[in-house]
């Protein structure tokens, strides 16, 4: 965010004075000003101020040092540069305690090389200590925001039952909406497969986890899809300068500012893309950190709420296809010692697991041992690589690690 420094002065030629000097001297700040304490703290109430620069001698019984504790009472961090004719009368001590940082003597020292030198040098200290504050409420409000989504994604796999997808989407938009302070979100789901028509859907669901009604334009050519594309938040802070060129803006996009497109790794065919709204003064660095921390969270659950839970199963259905190609070319097995299956079974029902889950890998471990029974362990080894194989596919698939 940009840096604000308010003059507070009584004499207008002083306020108008110090105003062009700071202008001319490119700060990259914004600068307001104000004719005494009055109206400072009005713009105190409105407006975050990082650096005052106040007149000791404020008129009407006002001083700039009692103006300076009440700015603090707004913004804890504020810190000052005392301008005065009555240098002799400061009071250091209290003075250093309640922010303030330099004086200007304007009988001596004030002039235009002397003001601009002493803030600069203050915004040298102001803008790192910014950032860290930034960074921290950051994190304050991830970790919060951490703390309300974990319990879902935990008792949701407890349950081991999807979470309903307006649910997740509620849970997950809002989520990031806190984390990085949007003022809106929505949840682009996009899938693929080459043997529908159309190839490709895309889904949109608001911040609610409603799902709307709006034509969207193909995915590669648009701002979710080139976040897909890089595998990382990307961020935009000013949108409508990319409707020229290759992206092409949604419909529900055209309307925005800025915008942080946050991609999520759900599965083969499959692209889950946040994308938040309008944060004043736009996204930083720091917000495509916690987001990228904030999506890793949340891509379980989306796998859940999306149904992908199944991706999981196809290990297993891989490897009792292949099983079945051997069996078709030798003859008809032994039958399985029953207590043997029966108590993997029942082994496998004690975890806890999907009772599907569980049959199909009592299927496989039969499917292994008549494997191995008919043609030894060079067979035996042979599935074994077959399967430690199909497990790597599906975590490049899936992103599963």
């Amino acid at each position: 965010m940009q840096d604000t420094i308010l003059i507070v002065d009584d004499e207008s030629s002083v306020r108008q004075t110090v105003r062009e000097w700071l202008d001319q001297a490119n700060l990259g700040c914004e600068i307001l000003a104000a004719s005494d304490a009055e109206s400072a703290l009005r713009i105190a109430n409105d407006r975050s101020i990082d650096l005052a620069i106040l007149d000791w001698n404020l008129g009407s019984g006002d001083d700039g040092l009692q103006l300076l504790q009440d700015l603090s009472a707004f913004h804890p961090d504020i810190v000052a540069i005392m301008i005065t004719g009555f240098a002799n009368l400061a009071t250091p001590l209290d003075a250093m305690r309640m922010g303030v940082r330099d004086y200007l003597d304007k009988n001596h020292d004030f002039n235009r090389e002397s003001l601009t030198k002493s803030v600069r040098r203050q915004l040298d200290v102001i803008r790192p200590a910014k950032r860290m504050r930034q960074l921290h409420q950051t994190l304050v409000a991830f970790r919060n925001a951490v703390e309300q989504v974990v319990p879902l994604v935990q008792s949701t796999s407890a349950l081991n039952e999807p979470v309903p997808l307006p649910d997740a989407v509620r849970s997950l938009v809002r989520f990031l909406m806190q984390v990085t302070r949007a003022s809106h979100g929505l949840l682009l789901v996009r899938h693929y497969d080459a043997n529908k028509d159309p190839a490709e859907t895309c889904r949109v669901y608001d911040a609610d986890g409603k799902e709307m009604a709006t034509e969207t334009v193909p995915f590669a050519r648009s701002v979710a899809g080139g976040a897909a594309s890089l595998g990382q938040p990307s961020l935009m802070n000013d949108l409508q300068a990319v409707s020229i060129g290759s992206v092409e803006l949604q419909p529900f996009e055209k309307a925005r500012r800025n915008v942080l497109a946050v991609p999520m790794s759900v599965a083969s065919g499959t692209h889950v893309v946040i994308e938040l709204f309008d944060k004043p003064g736009g996204f930083s660095a720091d917000d495509q950190h916690a987001a990228r921390s904030a999506a890793g969270l949340g891509t379980e659950l989306m796998r859940q709420a999306l149904g992908q839970r199944q991706t999981h199963q196809l290990l297993f259905d891989a490897v009792a296809a292949a099983m079945q190609v051997t069996e078709k070319m030798t003859a008809a097995p032994e039958q399985a010692p029953p207590a043997v299956l029966e108590q993997l079974r029942a082994g496998l029902a004690n975890t806890g697991d999907d009772p599907a889950t569980a049959e199909l890998s009592v299927r496989l471990a039969e499917a292994i041992r008549l494997l191995a029974t008919k043609h030894g362990p060079p067979a035996l080894e042979h599935c074994l690589a077959l399967v430690e194989r199909v497990g790597e596919l599906l975590d490049q698939v899936t992103d599963v690690g």
